[in-house]
């Protein structure tokens, strides 16, 4: 199944040093390195947007930016974007505060059908009230 991939899990794999990893984000890079070998990796313009702000050097950017243009992104439509707002009226209906990225990945990921790889604990919230499907790391689901 294609996974769209959340920024926090992209940090880690792209702005760590492994030897600064736990073995849980150890894990979790694992996972998307093998996700993007199978080419079930998706990406949105929000989250590359996200990934490529507060870079510190002019290199480091354009390293950056050129590493992720293997991951092209998702084409995003009016709908997309309405459905992103009814699914935050949703939550903060239930108490639920989502910010706009987070509830754009949320629209996006369930009007593909897609799992949303994360390690941002507000998307358990979010999944008590939309019904979006997040991808757990195969050595973790035992």
């Amino acid at each position: 199944m294609n996974t769209l991939v959340d920024t926090p899990v992209w940090l880690l794999a792209l702005r760590r040093k492994p030897a600064a990893l736990s073995e849980a984000e150890q894990t979790v890079v694992t996972e998307l390195s093998e996700l993007a070998k199978e080419g079930r990796v998706r990406m949105i313009g929000p989250v590359r947007q996200e990934l490529l702000s507060g870079i510190k050097t002019d290199a480091q950017y354009e390293k950056l930016r050129v590493a992720l243009q293997v991951f092209p992104d998702e084409p995003l439509q009016t709908q997309d974007y309405e459905s992103a707002a009814k699914a935050s009226n949703d939550c903060r209906t239930k108490g639920v505060v989502v910010s706009p990225v987070d509830v754009l990945i949320c629209a996006t990921a369930l009007a593909r059908e897609w799992n949303i790889f994360t390690t941002d604990p507000d998307f358990r919230n979010y999944a008590k009230i939309l019904p979006i499907r997040l991808h757990k790391p195969s050595n973790l689901e035992k």
